[in-house]
């Protein structure tokens, strides 16, 4: 590629460059680990493969053993320490239902459009601070929840953000939220709400609902905030459930929704539950992490501590 790739590359390595015990402690690395990165090319407006790249380059420069799969994934990882996934949330779902029981140590790098898991794991640490962290942090416990047969790692939104979540299916997105709030906004007069049967084991009640959010994270959709006290690794669920509102209180409210502010409000309810069921008679509108998902009746339950992550 001439001077942008090499010299930038060169650039960066001398950037990066390790004191006397950093180096060291690498060194002894380069004979431990073997590490997997999986990138999903189209990704973030196409920007994970340069990611991945990216990573392959410094792995490279610190002589550590790695392997990097664009597109094509292994059917398994024997042989690998470490499995470094580069993408956002819908990346990281496809993953996690392709390879549900995979015990390697995990990380996500920011290479997608939508990074909620990637801020709930690393927040604001730069891309050093974070190669750092992937290559020298302890593994941790992390709770994926299960929605009939399918994984997810963040939640499930049904309603009003299943919604959002088909209006986007088949779109280029692009980084950030400003995709998710196009679209919320198009649909924010027109969308219609339904009627849900929720039962739970101390909770049981039906009744038209602008969003059922079945949460194991705090945030979804770029950063909406819509279970602000959830934790990845606390073996619950949060559901939170808005009621049905008037077009323009929609509108009104998806700010104080947006910064996490709304669970104290007429409209909503919340609780922590292990397990919940929901039902409609017609198809439900969902997502999972995101993807687009509808069945009449989703069973949604937590499998704490299933996947292990270095943050």
């Amino acid at each position: 590629m001439g001077r942008g790739w090499s010299e930038w590359c060169s650039e960066k390595n001398k950037s990066l460059a390790l004191s006397p015990a950093s180096a060291g402690l690498f060194s002894l690395l380069s004979f431990s680990k073997n590490i997997a990165i999986v990138c999903n090319r189209l990704a973030g407006a196409e920007r994970a493969e340069f990611l991945a790249e990216r990573l392959s380059l410094q792995l490279s420069g610190k002589e550590i053993l790695h392997s990097l799969f664009i597109g094509n994934w292994p059917p398994n990882f024997i042989g690998f320490t470490d499995l470094w996934i580069v993408g956002g949330d819908g990346t990281l779902n496809y993953f996690i239902n392709h390879y549900p029981d995979i015990k390697l140590p995990l990380v996500i790098f920011n290479g997608g459009t939508g990074n909620d898991v990637h801020w709930l794991l690393y927040g604001k640490k730069t891309f050093e601070e974070q190669l750092e962290t992937a290559l020298t942090g302890e593994p941790r416990r992390v709770d994926v929840g299960k929605c009939n047969e399918k994984y997810f790692i963040n939640g499930v939104g049904i309603g009003f953000e299943g919604a959002v979540a088909l209006g986007l299916t088949g779109k280029k997105k692009v980084l950030g939220k400003t995709s998710f709030l196009v679209t919320i906004l198009k649909k924010i007069f027109s969308y219609r709400s339904k009627h849900y049967a929720i039962t739970a084991e101390k909770y049981s009640g039906e009744g038209k609902k602008l969003i059922i959010d079945v949460a194991n994270g705090q945030r979804a959709g770029g950063g909406f905030h819509i279970a602000p006290v959830s934790a990845i690794d606390d073996g619950w669920l949060d559901v939170v459930m808005v009621n049905k509102l008037h077009p323009f209180m929609r509108l009104r409210y998806l700010p104080v929704i947006e910064k996490g502010k709304h669970l104290q409000k007429s409209f909503c309810y919340h609780f922590k539950t292990k397990k919940v069921i929901i039902e409609s008679e017609q198809p439900m509108q969902a997502h999972l992490d995101g993807e687009f998902y509808s069945a009449n009746k989703m069973e949604i339950e937590i499998l704490p501590g299933k996947l292990l992550f270095r943050y």
